[in-house]
């Protein structure tokens, strides 16, 4: 194992010098750095508040969506996590996707809870006018879900095999949505059609719908189907307009889904404060994983200022509590997680490159890009790692990490190019 990947831990000891050895070593440097450069980097995040590590910035504006997955921003600013490492993060409560994207190319986000894919598509011009992007952190896996109206129920309609046969058999404008085009939303929506045989570009119609309306717009018939995070799915079952068909994890155990998004310029003229974000959302994470601080995590972000929605519909699939609506009941032990002792943060380079697959197998990029270097590009895994070990957050072994899909595939970045040509559906 390389020494970059090993699991951080706080030196045992400062190095043992002589005063004159010592006095060598930092003429002309002050006293404050001389002491520092002896602080194990694992012990510093203490003294960054007001050291030469200080964050550039005392107040940062990060944007989210009303989803249960913005519950570590939110529970980083309510718990006072950010005040550790010297920010003040003030939470901003976004309408769609759409508009993360434009608030986070001019300048009036800092950063955001956003999505995956999105981030991706910025960086290549797919989705939105080009930027360059950088993904400092993964802040969930899990728990988002693909639900199906009740007329489709009313037709004996369960599952993807059997909505495979009814689009076969009636040939209809079927409509489905789901909420960024190049999200992980639409990516999770194609990949369980397609692992079915449907072609989601020729054999229905999908549209792009913002997560907080897309029970709104089912309730008065205008989709048959979508996918979105939670809360969307469970309150769908409690106004009794929908069942849960698949849940992502279904699709992919452990999937990337939202990350903490941000410029490239913005890191490069604000690095203190784009490690201090990340380690601050780390601690946040750390305790919403905490299974005992679930329901007060629920509590919170259900209030107006977050996700706005009935307490209950956030807590049950917070707590891997499942209900599909049509009669099955689970413990759901992969239930939507957000640190898993810092395996859920780790900002994978195959997970990034896992959605440039997608918007290739799609056809939403026309030719192969360069996979691994555009992940190296976006994903900032140095900046990462002095977060992490602010935070006192064990790494993985590796920047990669394979997985088994639903169509019994398996990802593990190594071939991207054979991958993304690889699929029986595709554009």
């Amino acid at each position: 194992m390389s020494e970059e990947f090993k699991p951080q831990t706080e030196t045992s000891a400062v190095v043992n010098e002589s005063k004159r050895d010592f006095m060598k070593k930092t003429a002309g440097l002050s006293a404050a750095a001389a002491l520092m450069s002896l602080v194990p980097p694992g012990v510093r995040s203490a003294a960054w508040a007001a050291g030469s590590d200080a964050p550039e910035k005392a107040e940062v504006k990060i944007g989210f969506i009303p989803l249960t997955d913005c519950a570590s921003v939110a529970i980083a600013a309510e718990k006072g996590f950010d005040k550790k490492y010297g920010i003040k993060i003030t939470p901003s409560k976004e309408a769609s996707w759409a508009g993360v994207r434009d608030k986070l190319v001019n300048g009036e986000l800092d950063a955001s809870h956003v999505l995956y894919g999105l981030v991706y598509g910025l960086q290549l011009g797919v989705g939105g006018p080009q930027k360059d992007m950088a993904v400092l952190m993964n802040l969930n896996h899990n728990g988002q879900a693909i639900t199906l109206n009740n007329q489709i129920k009313a037709k004996g309609v369960t599952d993807g095999a059997g909505l495979a046969k009814l689009v076969k058999a009636e040939p209809k404008e079927w409509t489905f949505a789901q909420t960024f085009p190049t999200g992980t939303h639409a990516m999770w929506l194609y990949y369980w059609m397609a692992t079915y045989g449907i072609d989601p570009f020729k054999e229905v119609k999908v549209i792009t719908v913002p997560p907080p309306q897309m029970v709104a717009n089912m309730r008065v018939d205008k989709m048959d189907g979508y996918c979105v995070g939670e809360p969307w799915n469970a309150r769908a079952i409690h106004d009794k307009i929908g069942f849960t068909a698949a849940t992502t994890q279904d699709i992919w155990t452990d999937h990337p889904e939202k990350v903490l998004g941000t410029t490239a310029e913005f890191v490069q003229k604000y690095p203190n404060t784009a490690r201090a974000m990340t380690a601050a959302i780390l601690e946040a994470s750390k305790y919403i994983d905490t299974m005992s601080n679930r329901s007060e995590v629920a509590r919170i972000i259900a209030g107006k200022s977050y996700v706005n929605t009935e307490f209950d519909v956030i807590e049950d699939r917070m707590l891997g509590q499942y209900d599909n609506g049509i009669g099955k009941k689970w413990q759901d032990k992969n239930y939507m997680k957000f640190y898993g002792d810092g395996l859920v943060n780790f900002p994978y380079l195959s997970d990034g490159m896992w959605f440039l697959t997608q918007h290739k197998r799609w056809g939403l990029l026309k030719e192969h890009p360069d996979y691994l270097a555009v992940a190296k590009k976006v994903n900032q895994i140095k900046l990462y790692k002095e977060a992490a070990s602010a935070a006192k957050v064990a790494l993985p072994k590796s920047d990669m990490r394979s997985a088994k899909l639903i169509d019994g595939v398996v990802w593990d970045g190594k071939n991207p190019k054979a991958y993304a040509d690889g699929f029986k559906v595709k554009a």
